[in-house]
């Protein structure tokens, strides 16, 4: 019997990876309780087991009566209070204190033995020890696989169904290891067929009396994470990053990606090449659309990006707020906020800013006192006004007017706030009026020149201007001319018209300017 116990633990160390020691140490344990219901047996006792040989005997520890005095007071102390009796609110009687082996252990020195090992023994060792190793090996197993898998948060699995109802899914990750997909961690049209190979990602691993319970999920976000470092080389090597993901499980997803090298394209290298790249995430997905936006540290940008696929034509971002109100053509405002809003939801959670869409034709009606430059006031925003007459979407830098495009900045250094000043500066130029240490000659230099620049654009508009309304009312009054030859009426009023400045015309020079206009 010895020799069996002592083969079957060194099997299962070599199989299981279980010490030998550890079970050795339970399976004292075990006979030791066995030993204790046994009929007649002694109240302090201990179990020695030789882990070489297996061989094992029952000793009885004798007390003194001082000392187990002494020890029975010490495990009193220790005791919990008194419980409430839930049935009938009374007070449990404590139990009778029990001393246990580490308590007695110091005092072996006091202590007398006697071997008390039953004849008949062997038998109920050796059932203890077949519940004991049975036992041990199951909590060994559960505790081997919780250590492996509670790292593993977040990653991505392959697994097959087993079984799949209303309630939950299990799925098989390897051999005696199942995880659990909830209802609430699956997409609303995904089947789960017996059999099926299947992609998910662990959420929680949780250790409990009956074993780890490991979790996966279909809807996290992680998922698409996972999928597109498993499909994107660049990814992997963390040569491409994913900054954030917003997603809604089945129908839509956005993702936001930014490259860390030099000639990488983060949108391209998602991809990969004629798609290939995102059409296999897109299919293990089961045909959820995926759009990826290359990422943008600044806002407006970002949020126009992040509407995609509809165009936008202006975007104004409030800081303090962090909202952005964002203008799109009058056709692209449906595709903007998409079905249901979907299109705008995702835009909003993968920015982080709370996104609010107006048709140009909105935005105009209510932006119908347009202010223009020396009317407006500092609300926050940029004041610099853009080529196409509006003002910079961009906030404005603290204790500045303007935003920290250097373009901008330099505009501080002129009367005006129009970027067209600032046409025939070059950018070596635009980074010296940025500066606000740079020397004040060049910058007089610089400000007296483009202002003189700006200038005479101005006057050759205004001159073209004036030559176009001059052809432009010479074509009108010929056509006024025209109009009235063909109507008797007109052209005599028009003629009686003539006649009185021919004669005020004689009365004022003398001259018979009547008679020579009568003969014309």
């Amino acid at each position: 019997m010895s020799k069996e116990i002592v083969d079957a633990v060194k099997g299962l160390e070599q199989e299981k990876g279980i010490s030998a020691d550890k079970l050795m140490d339970a399976l004292e344990d075990a006979l030791l309780s066995a030993y204790k219901k046994t009929p007649g047996a002694a109240k302090y006792a201990r179990v020695d087991l030789d882990h070489e040989t297996g061989d094992f005997r029952v000793f009885e520890l004798i007390l003194p009566a001082e000392l187990e005095e002494k020890l029975l007071a010490e495990a009193a102390e220790q005791q919990d209070e008194p419980e409430v009796d839930p049935e009938t609110g009374e007070l449990k009687e404590p139990e009778d204190p029990e001393l246990d082996p580490e308590m007695i252990a110091p005092y072996e020195d006091q202590i007398t033995t006697r071997d008390v090992t039953p004849d008949d023994f062997g038998r109920i060792a050796a059932q203890t020890a077949k519940q004991v190793i049975l036992q041990r090996i199951r909590e060994a197993e559960r505790q081997m696989m919780y250590d492996e898998y509670q790292d593993r948060v977040g990653e991505l699995i392959t697994g097959i169904i087993q079984q799949s109802d209303k309630r939950y899914t299990l799925v098989q990750l390897r051999e005696r290891v199942e995880a659990l997909l909830p209802k609430s961690e699956q997409v609303y049209n995904e089947r789960y067929d017996h059999g099926m190979r299947v992609k998910a990602v662990i959420t929680d691993v949780s250790d409990s009396t009956k074993g780890p319970a490991i979790v996966v999920s279909r809807r996290s976000p992680e998922l698409i994470k996972s999928l597109f470092e498993l499909e994107v080389p660049e990814i992997a090597d963390r040569l491409v990053e994913i900054v954030g993901v917003a997603r809604e499980p089945g129908y839509r997803s956005k993702i936001a990606v930014v490259s860390h090298a030099d000639g990488v394209d983060p949108v391209g290298a998602c991809v990969g090449p004629r798609g290939s790249r995102v059409r296999m995430v897109v299919s293990e997905l089961r045909g959820e659309k995926i759009d990826i936006i290359p990422y943008n540290e600044e806002p407006a940008r970002f949020v126009a990006k992040a509407l995609s696929p509809a165009r936008v034509r202006e975007v104004i971002v409030d800081d303090d707020e962090r909202q952005a109100t964002v203008i799109v053509p009058d056709d692209q405002l449906s595709l903007a906020i998409g079905r249901d809003g979907q299109n705008a939801r995702l835009a909003a959670r993968l920015t982080g800013w709370r996104v609010d869409i107006k048709s140009e034709t909105e935005f105009a009606s209510e932006e119908s006192d347009v202010e223009y430059e020396g009317e407006e006031t500092f609300d926050g925003r940029c004041m610099a006004v853009l080529s196409n007459g509006r003002r910079c979407p961009n906030a404005a830098i603290p204790g500045s007017t303007y935003c920290g495009l250097p373009q901008h900045q330099a505009l501080s250094r002129f009367d005006t706030s129009q970027v067209a000043v600032l046409s025939e500066v070059s950018d070596a130029e635009v980074a010296i009026l940025a500066d606000p240490d740079a020397d004040q000659g060049q910058v007089d230099e610089i400000v007296a020149r483009a202002a003189a620049n700006f200038v005479e654009e101005a006057e050759e508009e205004a001159a073209e201007e004036s030559v176009v309304d001059e052809i432009v009312d010479e074509a009108i009054a010929e056509e006024e001319a025209a109009e009235a030859a063909e109507d008797p009426v007109e052209a005599e009023l028009a003629e009686e018209v003539a006649d009185e400045a021919a004669l005020e015309a004689e009365e004022a020079t003398g001259e018979p300017v009547a008679e020579e206009a009568e003969q014309a």
